[in-house]
């Protein structure tokens, strides 16, 4: 049974991955026995009624009949399922405990339906396709529930990440690490440590998860043949999602905008807020399975792609940018908790959105085997190729080296032969204007004297 400090640790954390908070008995009862299937088909967790949705312990009164009508609403689950049910005194306020187990027995049914636990949220499964691709997926535990018996919470955790966790997560660190985590459903009824606890706690999880990192690379150009940076980043989960923002920030190029006296503008290639949502989202659903992938970020000269092991389940394809549903859902409820994560499925819709308002193109998505998002760079201006190109253009090219310069920035990867045609110059003429062109560090060559070409000069 929960105690009357560990509810307040829970209400404290507020509603998550396996903790649902009710003010009072709700008018359709049925409610909470939806709830308890969605838990039991997950990981287990608590429905409190006598907590109110601003996270404050109000009390509830439950009377006898209602107390039945809950009992016979749980009863009706199917399978059947065992859960406990009672009264807690907090403060001198009575808080109502549905204690729901994680159920051996999967799927549980309650009113036809298959309910899932999604984050925060309490999923309904709509077809028989859906149920299939579900639970085919979810018949292998979740990764990250499985027993990691080589992990030892007295000596593995990581002393500054934990604290993070707990100052995000407003809890309170009175509370024994052994009991927030049992509470956070981050052991087994063994008392061992689950995939979760060392991924997202651990001091250094890729020891024993040497896939579980985020590996972010530099290409020169426009494709993976010249590699000009190589960073993978472990570590626990948060300060992986930390990392690789600051790696990509340092990658990508910033003008500023500065009127008045006001604060400056800042314009990036691509808004940072996408890269917060699409790491989450990497993380949160790779399938860590696939021990031979890993979290990918690449930067080209015109994009970034974000990559992660796991495709589409095929539950969330039917509704991609609506539904979402999360391979590793343990992990998703400790980033809930932390308030890191958006509300449930809101991710695509909001990297779409700002993408638009940036001016640029929406992101692309490949959903096949991995996971891809491509963010399309903001076309550079000849300003912003090189703070002294303008002047450079106006002033020492001639008009044959102009022409030249600007073919190929109209097309990246123009071919000699194509700079002859597109132009009507000579063979020798080309070959010349390119020679300066490239010596000025204007244009560069890239690739195979047969499959490459010429590019405007990287600053990176």
């Amino acid at each position: 049974m929960l105690t009357a400090s560990q509810i307040q640790e829970l209400v404290k954390g507020g509603e998550g991955y396996n903790v649902d908070f009710k003010r009072s008995v709700p008018s359709k009862v049925k409610e909470i026995s939806e709830e308890v299937a969605a838990f039991a088909n997950a990981a287990g967790g608590y429905v409190l009624i006598g907590v109110d949705d601003d996270d404050r312990i109000i009390g509830a009164e439950i009377d006898n009949n209602k107390r039945s009508a809950i009992q016979d609403t749980i009863g009706e689950i199917s399978p059947a399922l065992k859960c406990e049910f009672y009264p807690v005194n907090v403060e001198g306020k009575k808080v109502w405990v549905v204690d729901v187990p994680s159920g051996k027995d999967k799927p549980y049914i309650s009113g036809g339906v298959i309910y899932v636990r999604e984050g925060a949220n309490c999923q309904k499964l709509r077809s028989a396709e859906e149920i299939r691709a579900f639970f085919a997926e979810c018949a292998k535990i979740f990764y990250d529930a499985i027993p990691c018996r080589w992990f030892d919470i007295e000596k593995d955790i990581e002393p500054s990440n934990f604290r993070t966790f707990m100052e995000m997560a407003n809890l309170s660190d009175t509370l024994p690490i052994r009991r927030l985590f049992e509470s956070l459903e981050l052991m087994t009824e063994e008392g061992i440590a689950k995939n979760a606890t060392a991924l997202f706690f651990g001091r250094e999880p890729e020891r024993k998860f040497p896939h579980a990192v985020i590996r972010c690379l530099r290409f020169k150009g426009f494709d993976k043949v010249h590699i000009i940076d190589d960073k993978t980043f472990g570590g626990p989960l948060y300060q992986q999602y930390l990392n690789a923002l600051s790696w990509i920030e340092s990658k990508l190029e910033v003008e500023y905008i500065i009127k008045g006296t006001g604060p400056r503008e800042e314009i990036w290639e691509i808004p940072l807020d996408v890269f917060k949502e699409s790491i989450m989202n990497a993380i949160c659903h790779r399938d860590l399975y696939e021990e031979g992938g890993t979290i990918m970020v690449e930067v080209y000269d015109d994009r970034v792609e974000i990559s992660n092991p796991g495709g589409l389940l095929p539950v969330v394809a039917a509704e991609f940018g609506h539904k979402s549903m999360s391979r590793n859902p343990l992990i998703f409820g400790l980033f809930t908790r932390m308030q890191v994560v958006e509300k449930v499925g809101s991710g695509i819709p909001r990297m779409r959105r700002l993408m638009k308002e940036a001016g640029l193109p929406e992101p692309k998505f490949d959903t096949q085997g991995f996971f891809t998002v491509t963010f399309m760079k903001r076309t550079k201006t000849v300003s912003a190729i090189d703070g002294t190109l303008n002047g450079t253009l106006n002033g020492t090219l001639n008009g044959t080296e102009k022409l030249v310069f600007e073919c190929i920035k109209a097309t990246p990867g123009i071919t000699a032969n194509d700079l002859i045609q597109q132009t009507g110059k000579s063979v020798r003429t080309i070959r010349r204007v390119v020679k300066q062109l490239i010596e000025m560090r204007l244009i560069e060559y890239i690739g195979s004297k047969k499959t490459g070409g010429y590019f405007l000069m990287s600053k990176n």
